[in-house]
């Protein structure tokens, strides 16, 4: 499995509890904003980002005053200060490549914090492109299985129009991860949903196709414990990484 696929399996290995502290409100809030203001709409149906953010946001019980009021911010229609995206690429402990999505209203702010994070890290930021060209950006559903051999659910999925299929279990529920160009995302969902599978999630996503071996311990530790920090961050939405990290270690993580 790539680096996000193996990242997002620790998190849920992690609980609910862990996953929700970076899934804060006010993070919801910023990708709610943006995706209503870049989409110039605050209809979901008409706003695919903007579903998307909703989906998110109701997954950690958001309020719906609070969804509204981000949606409004994003239209303009009150709230102070600015929201824009931020992108930053760089190295982390390992020699990992990172790509970070994030939300600010003080670019500068953000900017001279992360810079200064991955330096004190051991790893180095760089600049647009350093480590882009080792990513795809793709649509990544996330799919609960029927209840039949997986193999055939694999082969199903494929068969709909998937780019790449990754099968984990969780509850004891066999699930899946598909992946799609990323204009077809929509497209998929609704073949994937007419199929009988049931989606749980579905977005955009940055998967490595260059991954970075960590065989050592000690850097294992670093590399995890330094991509949930990021996540921690106020201003960080998404986080990417290519490490490849074998399971024996990811159990002690």
């Amino acid at each position: 499995m790539s680096g996000h696929s193996k990242w997002s399996t620790i998190k849920r290995a992690k609980g609910a509890a862990d996953v929700k502290r970076g899934l804060t409100f006010t993070k919801m809030a910023n990708a709610i904003t943006i995706a209503a203001k870049l989409g110039g709409s605050g209809d979901p149906a008409a706003n695919p980002r903007l579903r998307t953010a909703l989906d998110e946001a109701r997954a950690v019980n958001m309020p719906k005053d609070n969804i509204a009021r981000a949606i409004d911010r994003g239209l303009g229609k009150g709230g102070s200060g600015t929201l824009e995206e931020v992108v930053y690429e760089g190295f982390g402990p390992g020699r990992v490549a990172f790509i970070v999505e994030g939300v600010t209203d003080n670019r500068l702010r953000t900017n001279q914090e992360i810079k200064s994070f991955f330096e004190r890290n051991g790893g180095t930021l760089g600049n647009p492109g350093t480590v882009g060209y080792m990513f795809d950006k793709l649509g990544e559903i996330k799919v609960t299985g029927k209840g039949g051999a997986r193999d055939n659910e694999i082969l199903k999925l494929i068969d709909l129009g998937a780019e790449d299929v990754e099968d984990y279990e969780e509850e004891n529920i066999q699930r899946y991860l598909v992946y799609v160009q990323s204009p077809e995302l929509n497209t998929m969902g609704i073949k994937i949903t007419q199929a009988g599978f049931t989606i749980e999630s579905q977005n955009l996503m940055m998967k490595p196709k260059v991954l970075q071996e960590v065989t050592e311990p000690e850097i294992a530790k670093r590399v995890l414990e330094f991509a949930e920090k990021l996540e921690g961050h106020d201003d960080i939405q998404k986080v990417y990484a290519n490490f490849d990290i074998p399971d024996n270690l990811l159990e002690g993580s």
